[in-house]
């Protein structure tokens, strides 16, 4: 005699096939969200039986719907599950203050093709959205994708964004850019659909879905470039606060009595760790340099490079360990291109964190280098636009 929750589901019509409807979403968001699986590693994610995990596979992968190939997993031999490159693809972009990075990858998180152009000091956005779209044109072009495959597009600002609507929501962060309608003008260019979002908080996306803070929750994520941006991830998603500038590490006061910031306000942690100020910090001993430059020299040894950065460290630091106490991560990533110099940056970081956080049993939170560097916003814009793709329905298999 079966229990009566047991004996309904056996005895009513279209609830195993209800059932099995779940379990196919199931495992494809699961392959969606980590690129590629073996059956058992879906098994263990899922918590589907392996005769189950076998049954679907196959029977999505006859539909097109998934793609496996023979793979090996600790010396053993294992069917490695994927979803198909028939699904279509999506594109993301990354648009930073002085560089453009757009990445174009299959169904499965499999990059096919990555571009990178430089953009004017204060560049219009219609231009910008323009090369974007050429761009995406041709590297589809590149890899023989025909019509109809691009299935979405998703887009990185160094901006807050109301994501309800794809608008660039301040005024005075990026010149230019002021209340565009990145979606809308995307959309109607490209054909598909477009979701917007401010960098920083993709880059948190990617690194909390496949990068260095893949196990963690909640993740605090800095990007320090060319200005300063930061992202938070709470239970897996993204947090945007009422207006889309939750996570605006870069305009946190730490000098009330500072420098005016071009956001209007005094002291913000740009005012002191932006690459004008420190270029020019180093004008005078050291000439013209690009913050690549002051990177590079930093790790050759350069003691004016390396006290630049290190200050730069502390004081990140400084502004990090305020919002660890608010949100109390278990870890900090810190990309962009400062984060390329290593320790020199990342050590005062991490002892003002340590010095600064509330005590707790479990120590301060864990500081790490990004795991895609320059290239985690244009990743966790892959990301956004794979989601789209999937709540559109264009991926065949709903959630």
């Amino acid at each position: 005699m079966y229990p009566d929750s047991v004996r309904t589901t056996r005895e009513t019509p279209g609830s195993q096939t209800s059932l099995r409807e779940a379990n196919r979403a199931r495992i494809v968001a699961a392959v969606q969200q980590h690129g590629s699986l073996t059956q058992v590693e879906l098994s263990g994610i899922t918590g589907l039986s392996p005769a189950t995990i076998s049954n679907i596979v196959k029977e999505l992968t006859g539909t097109g719907v998934l793609s496996t190939a023979p793979s090996t997993r600790s010396g053993r031999r294992a069917q490695l599950v994927t979803l198909a490159r028939s699904l279509g693809l999506v594109a993301g972009v990354d648009f930073g203050s002085r560089t453009m990075r757009v990445v174009l990858a299959d169904a499965s998180m499999r990059l096919l093709a990555s571009e990178q152009m430089p953009l004017a000091p204060d560049h219009r956005a219609d231009m910008g959205m323009q090369r974007a779209s050429m761009l995406i044109q041709e590297m589809t072009d590149s890899v023989e994708a025909g019509v109809g495959e691009l299935l979405a597009v998703g887009i990185g600002v160094p901006a807050p964004v109301d994501t309800a609507r794809g608008v660039v929501s301040s005024a005075g962060l990026l010149r230019g850019w002021d209340g565009a309608d990145v979606a809308a003008n995307l959309s109607a260019q490209l054909g598909v659909p477009v979701s917007v979002d401010n960098d920083a908080n993709l880059g948190a996306l990617a690194e909390a879905r496949y990068g260095a803070a893949v196990g963690y929750d909640p993740v605090v994520y800095v990007r320090a470039s060319h200005g300063i941006g930061g992202g938070i991830v709470l239970g897996g998603r993204l947090l945007h606060g009422r207006a889309g500038s939750a996570g605006e590490i870069g305009h946190v006061t730490i000098d009330e009595n500072g420098p005016i910031c071009r956001c209007g306000n005094r002291g913000c942690l740009e005012t002191f760790v932006g690459s004008p100020v420190l270029l020019g910090m180093l004008a005078a001993s050291h000439g013209h340099l690009t913050l690549g430059d002051v990177v590079t020299r930093a790790q050759d040894g350069d003691a004016g490079c390396r006290r630049v950065l290190s200050d730069a460290g502390a004081h990140l630091g400084a502004a990090v360990a305020n919002l660890c106490n608010l949100v109390d991560p278990e870890v900090v990533v810190v990309g962009g291109q400062l984060a390329a110099a290593g320790d020199i940056i990342l050590a005062p970081l991490r002892s003002a964190v340590e010095q600064r956080t509330v005590p707790s049993a479990e120590g301060p939170p864990v500081v790490v280098p990004s795991e895609f560097g320059e290239w985690a916003e244009a990743r966790g814009a892959l990301a956004v636009a794979l989601d789209r793709a999937r709540s559109d329905g264009a991926l065949g298999v709903s959630a």
